[in-house]
């Protein structure tokens, strides 16, 4: 069991899914978590409840104005161990009906502000020699299928954007990595797709199944741990073999 016990640790998009899992991973572990969610409704219930996590923002990246004054916040921490870009939007539409707006929210969204957070985090980390980045991409940044141009190209760029920033800060102690899920059991998964539709995608997984939301954050919480001490610039595919398959 990886222990944070005394570590301040940030998790974007950490309300539902595997954000949530991996929030719930770090709670255990004794982290004292920084959250961000996109529900103001939903936050203010989960800062209300004796048993939160955590303490969770309210932060739209696609908004300049919203991110910056979350960056301010990070800035004005004492002190930040671990920093997991987890947050993320999906739309499909083929290259030819995507709509420049839709390319845009995209791109700020699961690139731009990851690359900001990371920017800051880093000089509160330097400040430390310590740290552990943890960037979410995807299955899809490496293979992809129709109507994913948009949200198949940010999580590349956030993949080339983890191994560039893992050179520029390894020599200060601070490894960055990505996970890139495959298949995830999540509750928008399960109102997204069909059970049989379920059924046909866990076919073609070698595993014969999709990863529990547990099953990801187990990963993430090794590679921003202490115990990890040596991997760095790295894209973790973790799918069940379904890349390979």
């Amino acid at each position: 069991m990886n222990n944070y016990e005394g570590q301040v640790v940030l998790i974007t998009g950490a309300t539902r899914g595997i954000g949530a899992s991996i929030a719930e991973t770090f709670a255990t572990a004794g982290a004292d978590l920084i959250l961000t969610g996109t529900n103001q409704k939903q936050i203010d219930q989960l800062n209300s409840e004796s048993d939160r996590v955590g303490q969770y923002f309210c932060v739209d990246f696609d908004s300049n104005n919203s991110l910056t004054n979350f960056l301010t916040r990070v800035s004005d921490l004492d002190r930040l161990d671990v920093c997991i870009n987890n947050a993320g939007i999906n739309p499909l539409n083929e290259i030819d009906k995507v709509l420049i707006e839709d390319f845009d929210r995209t791109t700020r969204v699961n690139f731009r502000a990851p690359y900001l957070i990371c920017q800051e985090a880093i000089r509160k980390m330097k400040v430390s020699s310590y740290g552990r980045i943890l960037n979410i991409g995807s299955i899809w940044a490496s293979s992809t299928k129709i109507g994913r141009s948009t949200y198949s190209a940010s999580k590349a760029g956030l993949v080339g954007m983890t191994r560039a920033i893992a050179t520029d800060v390894g020599r200060f102690n601070i490894l960055v990595n990505a996970i890139s899920p495959g298949f995830v059991l999540t509750d928008l998964t399960r109102s997204n797709l069909s059970e049989e539709d379920r059924r046909e995608l866990a076919s073609q997984v070698p595993l014969g199944r999709f990863a529990e939301p547990e099953e990801i954050a187990k990963v993430v919480a090794f590679l921003c741990s202490k115990e990890n001490t040596f991997i760095t610039g790295q894209d973790i595919i973790v799918d069940g073999g379904f890349t390979n398959a």
